[in-house]
């Protein structure tokens, strides 16, 4: 029975390394609690755990990745996206919080904030909570359709699921195509698609 928990774990670890808009975790958590029929409550703790720690990975990594992929001028304009959120203060908090508790992939936050480099500890505290407080209605709500629904994985493909990679990918590329010093300094929206080195 851990070796289960471990699974959950891991698994939702790897899924939010990735900084691509893969499966949500909680749809990971979902499945492996009803496969292996876990305690919702240990997977939805060993879940948010494992999410945490992969989040936490993607920032730390993904500033050596983006000096590799990104020309320096994207570097230091999401940079400056990042300084914008440290000074702040409890609204970059509140924007962090509100944005977990959405129904959208957070690895653009995690990629803005690791490319910016953001301290993790400035992004973390409000992440879990929202984090916590999404997935854990996301897995009771699983569990309540899998107990009431023979057809459980009919419609995985759906129009929901299609528009929320769409989403993720434009979010991504907002954050990498948008000149955001352009908008922040001189209110005036700019494009750049020359970001790659």
């Amino acid at each position: 029975m851990l070796l289960h928990y471990i699974y959950v774990f891991l698994a939702v670890c790897a899924v939010d390394i990735v900084p691509l808009p893969l499966p949500p975790a909680f749809v990971v958590m979902v499945f492996l609690q009803i496969y292996f029929d876990l305690n919702v409550w240990m997977v939805i703790f060993v879940g948010v755990a494992g999410s945490v720690l992969g989040r936490y990975i993607l920032t730390l990594y993904i500033p050596k990745v983006a000096g590799v992929l990104f020309n320096p001028a994207k570097n230091e304009d999401i940079q400056y996206l990042g300084k914008i959120m440290k000074y702040k203060g409890w609204k970059s908090h509140l924007a962090i919080l509100t944005y977990s508790l959405l129904p959208l992939p957070t690895t653009p936050l995690f990629i803005a904030g690791g490319m910016a480099n953001m301290k993790p500890r400035l992004i973390m505290p409000a992440f879990v909570l929202g984090k916590f407080t999404s997935d854990a209605i996301a897995v009771f709500m699983g569990k309540y359709a899998a107990e009431n629904s023979s057809a459980l994985f009919e419609g995985v493909l759906s129009w929901k699921s299609i528009s929320g990679l769409i989403i993720g990918l434009l979010l991504i590329s907002a954050l990498l195509f948008i000149d955001w010093r352009s908008v922040f300094q001189f209110n005036k929206l700019k494009l750049n698609f020359k970001i790659w080195r």
